[in-house]
């Protein structure tokens, strides 16, 4: 590495440090939390306009609950652990179904359900919200709550015949027609996005608990990442599957080749097979060069969607230039190839310049091709959340810090 460029990395670890704990984590405890009715606002406009009929998503409780659990863990501030016990409370209370077990996709306000299907990427991110909550307090019955959840996604998404995991269920469990996590997704059996959730929610769940059929589950879905989602001649991640892995999509997704491809090199580390570890550090390389040379513009920053025929959504989504960070700069680790450590820089600037929201605080979710602000987008819904972008620095830091 070249001293300047050595130089401008200590630079940058100050610099995430400051928007963590100056901007992120205390714009979400003072302006999201909602006294009087508990857990979070439904939304908030990027003026902090409140609109609490905005239907509340057990994964944006989810994932402030695993954002200030880690941020306790990591810098010590017992504001951070007052946040997450808040958050604990909530999804504990509100969305856990005392009857079928699970938590519900969405509540009202008042915490009635308004959706009580059980998708298993929401359940997913409760298992990575109370492992992490655990790690934080060691509190028994967060970890008990996440071995329940893991042992319902086993006996209802488990899909044994070919592997994986299909998408969601109703409350009791039963089978849906439609599986979709949003509009803008397919309604099909299996995808990539909620494969890669729950192998992570999986790993932070094996680094406490030390299960055989957990581990044997953990690696079997790393291994459906290998061998049927990571296309081997482009080095992106297919998106859209029947049971049998036919890919349903040629689309794209630089913002989960990217994070994915940090997040596949962590859960082989926390199996701890050598030979596993080599072969997934490759292919993260291979995927974050793919994005590199593909998705990356002048600018520092990376589009959301491509297809056949170019870009399908060229917007510029806060989540996806976070996870470039970690995942650019992962590359780099491994590799020693300085074009990652360069991308990351560049496209810390871009987020300083463009997604940083220097009038109200936190970032901006969603911009335009050329960085201007969606004048429809929120600062925080039950998609617009904290952990992508708190995460990047965590991450950011500790790999900085080596």
């Amino acid at each position: 590495m070249q001293p300047e460029q050595r130089v401008k990395l200590v630079q940058l670890k100050q610099q995430i440090h400051r928007e963590l704990t100056g901007n992120i984590l205390p714009f979400w405890m003072e302006h999201t939390v909602d006294k009087d009715n508990g857990g979070f606002y439904g939304a908030l406009s990027n003026d902090l306009t409140v609109n609490n009929d905005e239907p509340r998503s057990a994964i944006l409780c989810a994932r402030i609950l695993w954002t200030y659990s880690k941020a306790y863990r990591q810098l010590g501030n017992e504001k951070y652990l007052s946040m997450a016990r808040w958050a604990y409370d909530y999804l504990t209370r509100v969305f856990l179904d005392p009857e079928y077990g699970g938590v519900y996709w969405w509540v009202d306000s008042r915490g009635r359900p308004l959706m009580d299907r059980k998708h298993h990427y929401a359940q997913s991110f409760a298992i990575y919200g109370l492992t992490e909550y655990f790690q934080a307090t060691q509190e028994p019955q967060s970890l008990a709550m996440a071995q329940d959840l893991f042992r319902l996604l086993e006996k209802h998404a488990f899909e044994p015949r070919y592997g994986g995991y299909i998408e969601g269920s109703s409350r009791t469990w039963a089978a849906l027609e439609d599986m979709r996590l949003s509009t803008r997704d397919m309604n099909c059996r299996k995808s990539m996005n909620t494969m890669l959730h729950i192998l992570e929610g999986y790993t932070n769940l094996l680094r406490v608990w030390d299960d055989p059929l957990l581990k044997q589950q953990h690696r079997a879905l790393l291994e459906i990442f290998q061998e049927c989602i990571i296309d081997p001649d482009t080095h992106h991640f297919k998106l859209f599957f029947d049971d049998e892995w036919n890919s349903l999509l040629p689309h794209v997704s630089y913002g989960h080749d990217i994070e994915g491809s940090w997040l596949m090199v962590e859960a082989a580390e926390v199996q701890g097979d050598e030979r596993l570890v080599a072969d997934v550090r490759q292919m993260a390389v291979q995927i974050a060069e793919a994005v590199y040379r593909e998705g990356l513009e002048a600018d520092g920053s990376i589009p959301y969607e491509s297809g056949p025929q170019g870009l399908v959504d060229d917007d510029k989504s806060w989540w996806v230039q976070a996870e470039a960070l970690v995942g650019f700069y992962n590359a780099y680790q491994l590799s020693g190839q300085e074009h990652f450590a360069e991308t990351v820089l560049r496209g810390w600037q871009y987020i300083q310049e463009k997604i940083v929201d220097r009038e109200h605080g936190d970032w901006f979710k969603l911009l335009d091709h050329d960085g201007r602000p969606n004048p429809n987008s929120r600062k925080t819904g039950p998609w617009e959340c904290p952990y992508h972008h708190s995460r990047a620095c965590f991450e950011m830091l500790e790999r900085l810090g080596e």
